[in-house]
Order: structure tokens, then sequence, then C-alpha cells
């Protein structure tokens, strides 16, 4: 499907999901929900939506536990996103601390309509300052770091997402999987949010 013509801002341009990459990020915080919004993307492309990987200068990442991934653009170069999702993983810590990438982050939540998280990508929110009197949730280990961070944000220790409106956090890890169906029910319909599901073959109770 030829879509360079369904950018350019006219009706029925392709709206755009944004994962964004960056050294270490854990490996299934950012492939999970890709997994989930790639099926739907691409096997329903009439709900018109695409998805794609951001690197800072749109080049490879190595991810925490050493798998390389491609980005689609750079922060310069991607389409203006309506969804932004920022997962997490050891990687995250160094950008507690990295002014460029928070004040990114801020200035893509001046603009997105909807800003969500995997895991410790919550903390990136909390310290640019997104998450203030919010409900909010991340990975398990580091809910008091949360907490922490942003003294004035609810946090939801037991739930695998949280839905504030223009901000989702998740939980750990896997926990994007549910948020990324979440966010098929919201943006499509429940029935193809079920349709993706199903399709990925995804069942949520655990094995062991």
């Amino acid at each position: 499907m030829d879509t360079s013509a369904q950018d350019d801002g006219r009706p029925g341009r392709l709206r755009h999901i944004a994962i964004l990459l960056f050294p270490g990020v854990e490996e299934l915080d950012a492939i999970g929900p890709w997994e989930v919004l790639a099926y739907w993307t691409r096997n329903f492309p009439e709900d018109g939506w695409r998805v794609s990987c951001v690197s800072r200068d749109g080049g490879p990442v190595e991810c925490a536990k050493g798998l390389t991934v491609h980005a689609h653009h750079s922060w310069a170069s991607m389409p203006a996103p309506e969804v932004v999702i920022h997962p997490g993983g050891q990687g995250s810590r160094p950008l507690l601390v990295d002014e460029e990438h928070l004040e990114r982050v801020r200035t893509l939540a001046a603009s997105v309509p909807l800003m969500t998280s995997v895991c410790t990508g919550a903390l990136v929110y909390a310290k640019a300052g997104l998450l203030r009197g919010r409900p909010v949730t991340t990975h398990w280990a580091s809910l008091d770091l949360l907490a922490e961070l942003e003294p004035t944000a609810e946090v939801r220790r037991e739930d695998r997402f949280v839905d504030d409106g223009d901000v989702i956090t998740s939980a750990g890890i896997s926990a994007g999987v549910d948020m990324s169906l979440h966010l098929v029910a919201r943006l499509a319909s429940v029935e193809r949010a079920r349709q993706v599901r199903r399709g990925i073959q995804y069942d949520p109770q655990p094995p062991v």
C-alpha cells in the first residue's frame, strides 16, 4: 500500500504512532507494542493508523539484552505523532538526567494528544513533569522510585496499566502488550482489539 500521498495533512492521511528507542531499551517494552500495533495497522489499514520506531538520530539502537533494532525515523524526521510510546529498561536511567531527552518529551507532550509509557518509561515522564497529580504505574521494582520522582502522583501498585486520558502508563515489560491492545480498543474498537489479540494468539493467563 502506497502511503506517500496520505502523510501530507490532507483528509484521509494516516495517523502516526511513534515508539521511542534509546540505547539500553528493554526489548519487549518496545517490541511487544510493535507486534500488537504493527499487526493492527498492517492487517486493518482502513482504520487509518501506522506505527514506526524513532531513535534520536534515526540510527540503530542496541537494546538491553543485545538485540539491535533499526529505527524508521529520527526525532527530526518522524511524522508528527498522535500517540507516543516511551518504553523503559535499564537504558531509561541515564535519560533521567539527559536534559535534551527530557525536553524532547516535554515538547512532544505539548502537541501529542496521547503520551504512553511501558515499564520505567514512566520514570522519564515523571522526571519530565508529565505525571503531576495523575494516577500512574510502572514496573513493580520501580514503584517507590516513581513515587519519589513525582510525589503528587497516585501510584497504583496493582494495575497493569492506567489510562488517565491523555497519558497512559503501564507496568513492567509484558504489560505493554496489554496497554497496546487497550490502545487498539480506544483508537479503533473493542472488537478490533479482540481481532488483533486473536491474530497474535495472545493469552494473558500466565502459563506457570
